[in-house]
């Protein structure tokens, strides 16, 4: 089973609507994934709720309740019968908590907004997962999701060059758009809207299922794990992979305002944590 934790302590950077549009996703592709909720808020539970009868089925595992009645791996656990679960994590998630959340993961998404705050929330975000989480780059679990851009602006282009310092795959960038809104009111994913209304969109996803069905096989292949997700006429797409080290992100923030020093001093360790 695969799992997919999509992450970033930031709040309001979109880990909802990542999440649940991922896991419509599966669901149109045949494959029955498992959404499950950690943040107290229950948002994806709610648009869970709200799903019609008619499309695929989506298993909810509403992992923010506590119950004294049974223990906490029933509570969260996955039914065998699906082949994938997202993980949609809460806001202001500690970094001590990254080692057991991102244990067993095979992808973990960040997602980004384009603005000053958030691509520092972010760079922060890469440090923990690098250092305390002990994720390697050489493991190319992480990927980062830039969303709600607005092409061709100054905050756009100001992210475009924060995420391009980064050694860490830049996975889609999603855009800016009343089609997620639309969406989260019908309890639905984008990919299942009218193909003519999110033609744009239904790439940009296009190339998130073929990044993580490609860590799925290229996982498979040096662990054996037991079952593959196979994406029906997906091709390999090619990552976006910055050519600079992480601390390297100090540089490329310089348009948008400087680095605090609590995120210099990460960024620096993870540099010196990683070298030869």
């Amino acid at each position: 089973m695969q799992r997919i934790i999509v992450l970033n302590p930031k709040g309001g950077s979109g880990k909802t609507t990542i999440a649940s549009n991922l896991a419509a996703c599966y669901a149109v592709d045949g494959h029955r994934p498992a959404l499950m909720d950690l943040d107290p808020q229950g948002s994806s539970m709610r648009w869970l709720r709200k799903r019609p009868e008619d499309v695929p089925p989506i298993h909810g595992i509403a992992g923010f309740e506590r119950s004294g009645a049974v223990t906490r791996s029933w509570q969260l656990r996955v039914p065998n019968e699906c082949g994938v679960v997202i993980v949609d994590t809460p806001a202001a998630l500690d970094a001590h908590g990254f080692p057991e959340i991102t244990r067993g993961a095979d992808a973990v998404l960040v997602p980004v907004m384009p603005s000053d705050i958030d691509i520092h929330a972010t760079a922060k975000c890469i440090a923990d997962l690098l250092l305390v989480a002990k994720i390697r780059r050489s493991e190319q679990r992480i990927g980062i999701i830039a969303n709600r851009v607005r092409a061709n602006t100054l905050v756009s282009q100001s992210l475009m060059r924060f995420l391009n310092s980064l050694d860490i795959p830049l996975i889609t960038t999603l855009r800016d758009t009343q089609n997620y809104v639309r969406s989260a009111e019908a309890g639905v994913g984008v990919y299942e809207m009218p193909r003519w209304q999110v033609q744009q969109d239904f790439e940009h996803w296009k190339q998130l299922l073929t990044w993580l069905a490609d860590r799925r096989r290229g996982q498979r292949a040096t662990r054996a794990a037991p079952s593959a997700l196979d994406i029906n006429g997906a091709s390999l797409a090619d990552a976006a992979v910055a050519e600079t080290s992480l601390d390297g992100a100090a540089v490329a923030e310089d348009s948008v305002g400087s680095v605090p020093v609590s995120e210099a001093s990460s960024l620096d360790a993870v540099a010196v944590s990683e070298a030869p």
